[in-house]
């Protein structure tokens, strides 16, 4: 089996708020006796949740020949073959022998929508989900923030370190996204501003090309963050913004030249997507500072 794929579902399983959300998700959702569906399921940890809340079968959907035949082998070791059905193919286009109860994915991007949770969703919720039937995550929303850095990430290249200037710095990073693990919260300058609001298992609504921030607090403008907000069930939220420990998602970062800001200053935002939206560090932002009028003396 390929080491990055096995290292990245370690890092996945290590990430217990994730785990616990979607234990406490599924907690609330799945019903005794019902049959489910785990879109993307990986090392199967959705599947086995589920079956430990009352699922009677899981259909598990796997796109990876490699990572489906791993979860054959868990499967079998925990003698579940009666009760997981293991498919290796895209959840687009599999059919189910039966209708189910319950879908449920973990395939949330760093910014949200790179992995196409949402289309995948939609397409097995039209062919497959009972009337009636629930979605874990029930929504994903995709914000975007102005912040400033505490001393770390790209606010480092600044003007006072230690009485020196790594302004310099600012000159040579290319307008593109990078991604950040964040290790001291960030200076909120703006509040959050939805970009896009995924309802799972309904068609994903088409992003804005424009958003503007408005500037809530005073500060140095280092960058405009972009990460995700997941409703998994009612009262069960996951984010990646602005972490914790052993978060296996880092945020999204579009470093800008450090300026002053004030309340009153707004950042206007222009979203290139690209043609492959799965390539998240091709995401350009175009941003420019639209100051606030003067006060008018009467």
């Amino acid at each position: 089996m390929d080491q990055d794929a096995l290292i990245m579902h370690q890092v996945m399983l290590g990430d217990s708020v994730r785990l616990h959300a979607y234990d406490q998700a599924l907690r609330q959702t799945v019903r005794p006796g019902d049959i489910v569906v785990d879109v993307g399921s990986g090392t199967l940890i959705l599947s086995l949740l589920a079956l430990r809340h009352g699922a009677v079968h899981v259909y598990a959907i796997e796109g990876s020949p490699e990572v489906a035949a791993l979860a054959v082998a868990i499967a079998k070791r925990n003698h579940l073959e009666g009760r997981v059905t293991i498919i290796q193919g895209d959840a687009r286009t599999v059919r189910l022998p039966t209708d189910v109860d319950v879908i449920v994915s973990e395939m949330m991007g760093n910014l949200g929508p790179e992995e196409q949770m949402a289309e995948v969703v939609a397409e097995v919720a039209r062919r497959h989900l009972k009337p009636g039937g629930r979605v874990i995550p029930q929504r994903v929303e995709t914000r975007f923030q102005a912040i400033q850095f505490d001393a770390e990430g790209w606010g480092v290249w600044s003007d006072d370190f230690w009485g020196y200037s790594l302004s310099p710095v600012q000159d040579y990073a290319p307008p593109a996204a990078q991604l950040h693990f964040f290790t001291r919260r960030p200076l909120a300058l703006s509040a959050p501003v939805i970009a896009a609001d995924e309802v799972l298992g309904a068609d994903p609504a088409a992003m804005p090309e424009r958003l503007r921030l408005d500037i809530t607090e005073p500060g140095t403008l280092h960058a405009v963050i972009g990460y995700f907000e997941a409703t998994l069930a009612d009262g069960v939220s996951l984010s990646n913004h602005p972490g914790y420990p052993g978060c296996n998602w880092a945020v999204w970062v579009w470093p800008l030249r450090h300026t002053p800001v004030r309340p009153g200053t707004s950042l206007e935002v222009r979203i290139k997507r690209p043609a492959d939206v799965r390539i998240a560090a091709d995401w350009q932002l175009d941003c420019s500072i639209v100051r606030a009028a003067p006060a008018s003396v009467s």
